[in-house]
């Protein structure tokens, strides 16, 4: 593997023909997906500005051109008519200012009239390398142009210099504008900042940090805050850092949430209980972004980063790594969040496999299966004498659902774990699974539960078996997401 100095990782990308050869290098690879948002070089990890505007639903992420590394970040623009054919619009948001010379990070969007506000974090660096944040903003033009406004606020003293991911919030009951950041205090504890403010673009103010009783001391720092309000709950996400959970294994980077009830006068958001809900329980996810929905107030889409802080994946060795999840609809159901595929993702369907008469298991579809009850097992990518590949099993008795991709050929980030368990209370009776070239998203009784990884099946790895019994149905898929090249966004890069 290339060891990256840090000059390489922090190069500045001037022209679009400095990477066209690794584009076109990257895009032959076995792995790359077909309905996903992927990097179209490098890495790509945090979606950002997730937001329906004027007729589209503009999705950005955090990209890194040069390889399979993390070092100057931009942030890389597509959009869709019906979140599931993507298009390709190039850079936005660039890092060439003082305030954001060594990266343009996370952060949300928000849509008025006219305008469409991207607000992020500046990372600054000064010549000896000390961190110094700064919470920016960019009116993205309808021509594409981003124009950069004034950065809103610096850094706050009384706090750590990590303080990042600004989410905007406009609440219409008092008609003022929040903004959430994640941060840690000097004691080395997760929590979140909130700014206020009676305008969207200017007169901010720091109102307070985030009281959330009984998560005083919950990792060290809190990654992707937001406050969402779905089906008439307030839902606190975040993504708490260096941490274990129980049945997470060694993993200690994680993205969930707490249901209760948020007071806008005095900062505090009071959780039902004192549960921290893991949003996937797959291997691969974090940094969710929720955007809102324009028709039902009762739902929200949510997308996440199918990957993770502090982990490695095969293709860094071809110079790319990263997608994003499939967008799916989020509601609350018995005091939980439920993730379901969106229903217009149903027109990907192609052929239907007769599974019959084959056992093989395309690269690229979706299954549905109906349980009639018991034990079941069921293996993806297994040798053709049934052994290996990601088996889902689902134990009655236990009442539980387990995850193991342990049996592929390809292992990869071993030290945290590779098998998921999920308690099942009321029993599996329904798996749907989308399956694309490296990653598999398992979606449990309509959406109770979601698993979400990353996989690269090898030469050989290509067979289904299922042990139980159940009906099976299995779709072949058609590609949703081109893979065209296209930088420029607006003005010159």
């Amino acid at each position: 593997m290339k060891t990256w100095t840090k000059e390489e990782r922090y190069r500045v990308l001037k022209n679009a023909d400095e990477i066209r050869s690794l584009h076109e290098q990257i895009i032959q690879s076995d792995y790359r997906q077909h309905f996903h948002i992927q990097s179209i070089t490098g890495l790509l990890n945090d979606p950002n500005g997730f937001v329906y505007h004027d007729g589209l639903w503009h999705l950005f992420y955090q990209w890194c051109p040069w390889g399979a590394v993390h070092g100057l970040k931009y942030w890389y623009h597509t959009v869709s008519e019906d979140l599931v054919k993507w298009k390709n619009v190039g850079v936005c948001i660039r890092p060439d200012t003082e305030y954001d010379n060594k990266g343009a990070y996370s952060g949300s969007a928000l849509p008025t009239d006219g305008n469409l506000y991207l607000y992020y974090t500046g990372n600054h660096r000064d010549e000896d390398w000390t961190r110094r944040p700064y919470t920016c903003l960019v009116d993205l033009k309808d021509g594409g142009t981003a124009v950069k406004l004034p950065p809103l606020f610096g850094m706050n003293e009384d706090y750590t210099e990590h303080q990042r991911d600004p989410k905007i919030i406009h609440n219409e009951l008092n008609g003022k504008y929040y903004i959430i950041l994640g941060a840690q205090t000097k004691e080395k504890k997760g929590c979140c900042l909130i700014y206020v403010s009676d305008s969207p673009t200017e007169g901010w103010r720091f109102a307070g940090q985030l009281k959330v009783p009984g998560f005083e001391d919950f990792g060290d720092m809190w990654e992707c805050p937001s406050i969402e309000t779905i089906s008439g709950y307030d839902v606190l996400l975040f993504c708490p850092q260096h941490l274990t959970l129980p049945g997470r294994g060694g993993s200690v980077h994680h993205n969930g949430y707490l249901l209760g009830h948020m007071n806008w006068d005095t900062l505090t958001f009071t959780p039902y209980n004192t549960r921290f809900h893991v949003l996937d329980f797959g291997f691969d996810s974090y940094a969710a972004e929720c955007a809102a929905n324009p028709n039902d107030k009762n739902k929200a889409t949510l997308v996440a980063w199918m990957g993770l802080p502090d982990a490695s994946y095969p293709t860094d060795e071809e110079d790319w790594s990263g997608c994003l999840t499939l967008p799916r609809e989020l509601r609350v159901r018995d005091h939980r969040l439920i993730q379901q595929p969106l229903d217009e993702l149903r027109a990907l369907r192609g052929k239907k496999i007769d599974l019959e008469s084959t056992d093989l298991l395309p690269r690229v579809c979706e299954m549905e299966l109906i349980s009639r009850g018991g034990d079941l097992i069921l293996r993806l990518f297994a040798s053709s004498d049934g052994t290996g590949g990601m088996t889902i099993a689902y134990d009655d008795g236990a009442k539980e659902i387990t995850v193991d991709r342990s049996g592929m050929k390809r292992r990869f980030n071993t030290e945290q774990g590779e098998q998921r368990i999920r308690p099942l209370p009321k029993g599996l009776f329904h798996l749907r699974i989308l399956i694309d070239r490296s990653s598999v998203e398992i979606f449990v009784n309509d959406g109770d539960a979601v698993f979400s990884s990353r996989i690269f099946p090898t030469e050989g790895e290509d067979r289904l078996f299922v042990e139980g019994d159940a009906s099976i149905h299995l779709w072949e898929l058609k590609r949703a997401v081109e893979e065209s090249f296209a930088v420029d966004s607006g003005q010159p890069v």
